[in-house]
């Protein structure tokens, strides 16, 4: 049964498109079909200025590898993980390396020439092509069989207003930056719908209680469990949002106020809000690609609730001689670890609807950063955590690549997905092809 006739179907019985996000990606809706194409989703966590390499970085490459303080919170994911050092930005040209650092991150190729100035470098603009997560995004889109709702969503936590070449990651082509959508209530909007009265916070699952009915008699046992886990987690993400709508995100819904996300206290509490939506989305199969950008390339977030004042940029620019700045760095990306345990965590424990094993086993969530560290502005040694199964690379390795460039990581995040291109951005980096992690 095509996405189409499911649709059909579903209308015949009355129920309204409000509900046809819960039900589309129910395996009972499938029948007819030959055997569905199994499910691979891939996820990129951004967080800026570089990590402390001796808190980040095993001592010694394989498979027995020791985890230094940074990545503690991800211990318990050893044998599904891979890092990756000597994986290096080749991309030169305009911009100073925070500026290449996320333009380039995900799209290998330069900068065009522009007007923004950064540093002591020359000035430039956005990327001058697409970013391997939209590259991906539309190969999938192109086969009915693999072809979601979004497509890609791209989350944010506390990214700037202002769009410049340091704040955007993801482009649709060259010269098309992608804005992360960093309010968990508008990103609530787009996966379920708006709430007319937003003072009473009136279920979006209430609204749609007789629709879930009159479908619940048509679907195996098996999905209506999946349908009844999957509203509960809506249910109870709204009841979050709702109780915390005015401190939690820190502005009014689902405008924001000017500045308000310059104070970020709130950083915690969105970051887990934005995780459980993505995780949401993908329960509905309402995408196959995600981002998740923390802040922008020189960021400044003050992260108070770990009883750090200064910001993130103003600490990474400290000597290594500076233990305390040393030390704080490597709590900060401590913290950010902790985030993507929390979505690990999160994916681990949920079923995937078709019953192919959790989320987390067709699903590979990379954690990347602009630098290498921040004090040198290196591009040398970028940071690249991959963990889950999505995408069938062999796990539970460290490995030091030893300066290859990073657009042949990129071409191996493709053809993970079957999508067998040759080059990917500047093809002078691409020569040798993938990194060869199957």
């Amino acid at each position: 049964m095509n996405e189409s006739t499911r649709r059909d179907f579903l209308r015949t019985l009355g129920v309204s498109a409000a509900a046809m996000p819960f039900l589309m990606g129910l395996p009972s809706f499938a029948f007819g079909n030959p055997a569905p194409i199994r499910k691979k989703r891939l996820v990129i966590l951004f967080s800026p200025d570089g990590i402390v390499p001796s808190t980040f970085w095993p001592d010694m490459p394989g498979t027995g590898f020791i985890f230094k303080e940074s990545l503690k919170p991800l211990a318990n994911y050893r044998e599904k993980m891979l890092i990756l050092k000597g994986v290096s930005d080749r991309v030169h040209g305009d911009g100073d390396n925070h500026m290449r650092g996320i333009g380039c991150l995900l799209t290998g190729v330069e900068l065009f020439p522009g007007n923004v100035q950064g540093g002591s470098d020359t000035p430039a603009g956005w990327s001058s092509g697409i970013s391997i997560d939209q590259e991906i995004k539309n190969y999938l889109q192109k086969n009915p069989a693999t072809k979601t709702r979004f497509g890609s969503l791209e989350f944010g936590v506390m990214v700037p207003e202002h769009a410049d070449t340091w704040t955007r990651m993801s482009y649709a082509g060259p010269n098309k930056p992608i804005a992360p959508i960093d309010d968990p209530y508008q990103m609530f909007n787009k996966l379920y719908g708006s709430m007319k009265d937003r003072e009473l916070m009136k279920s979006v699952l209430d609204d749609l209680k007789q629709d879930m009915d009159k479908v619940r008699s048509q679907i195996s046992k098996d999905d209506q469990r999946l349908l009844d886990d999957h509203m509960q987690l809506v249910r109870e993400m709204e009841k979050d949002i709702a109780s915390h709508k005015n401190e939690a995100v820190g502005h009014a819904v689902p405008q924001l106020e000017p500045g308000v996300r310059r104070d970020n206290d709130n950083m915690p509490r969105i970051s887990k809000l934005q995780i459980d939506l993505m995780v949401s989305s993908f329960i509905a199969d309402s995408c196959r690609i995600a981002t998740l950008q923390y802040t922008n390339s020189v960021g400044q977030p003050r992260f108070t609730w770990l009883g750090i004042t200064e910001g993130q940029h103003d600490l990474s620019h400290e000597p290594d001689s500076n233990a305390t700045a040393q030390e704080k760095l490597t709590r900060i990306n401590k913290w950010y670890a902790e985030q993507m345990a929390y979505l690990l965590k999160q994916l681990s424990e949920t079923k995937e609807p078709d019953g192919s094993g959790t989320l987390l086993d067709n699903t590979t969530v990379i954690w990347t950063n602009e630098l290498g560290q921040g004090n040198s502005h290196t591009l040398e040694n970028i940071p690249w955590v991959l963990v889950g199964g999505g995408l069938g690379f062999k796990t539970g390795r460290y490995i030091d690549f030893k300066g290859v460039p990073h657009n042949r990581l990129l071409m191996e995040l493709a053809h993970g997905f079957d999508h067998h291109i040759t080059t990917f951005g500047n093809k002078d980096h691409c020569g040798q092809g993938v990194l060869g992690l199957k």
